[in-house]
């Protein structure tokens, strides 16, 4: 059933994305790696990440910060500014491939998003490591990532889950 009211659409949203980040964190138990978080907004996932995956380390990136404090990542954990520009350089940064990455970006005007998308989808690519999982709001089509399928529960959901597999030949 698709919900029919605001309030039921919010819920429906938030449920489905706990319930991929769920599925995800428990995909890469056994991958090493940090988490990247693509969007902090008020930083509901990124606490969220922070109680799930206790020891790992979280990088942040975000455009400008809108949230309050205890929720902005501590210094060298947040990559501020256009990804155009934080991305290219962040594994430099990071020193190693991520297990998890969580995209949650743009409007929701997913058309005028989709330049956006469709660069980060390719660049983020050296930034996780085989083995990985990726959790986005939107279809990201990268050659290395296959879906998942989501859990039944999740319903009514504008999410996906990605494995990420290994570089494929040309």
């Amino acid at each position: 059933m698709t919900p029919t009211n605001r309030l039921e659409q919010m819920i429906r949203r938030l449920t489905a994305q706990r319930n991929c980040l769920v599925l995800a964190a428990e995909m890469v138990v056994d991958v090493p790696g940090p988490v990247l978080e693509f969007g902090l907004g008020k930083g509901r996932t990124y606490d969220f990440m922070r109680a799930r995956l206790p020891g790992r380390d979280i990088y942040v990136f975000e455009r400008e910060i809108h949230c309050r404090p205890e929720y902005v990542p501590a210094d060298g954990y947040l990559l501020l500014g256009d990804v155009r520009d934080t991305v290219p350089a962040a594994l430099a940064r990071i020193g190693e491939p991520a297990a998890l990455a969580h995209f949650d970006i743009g409007t929701h005007d997913f058309a005028a998003d989709a330049p956006l998308t469709d660069w980060l989808t390719l660049a983020v690519t050296p930034l996780i490591r085989t083995g990985g999982a990726v959790v986005s709001d939107r279809p990201m089509a990268n050659p290395r990532w296959v879906e998942v399928s989501l859990p039944p529960d999740n319903g009514y959901s504008n999410h996906f889950v990605y494995r990420v597999g290994p570089e494929r030949p040309e």
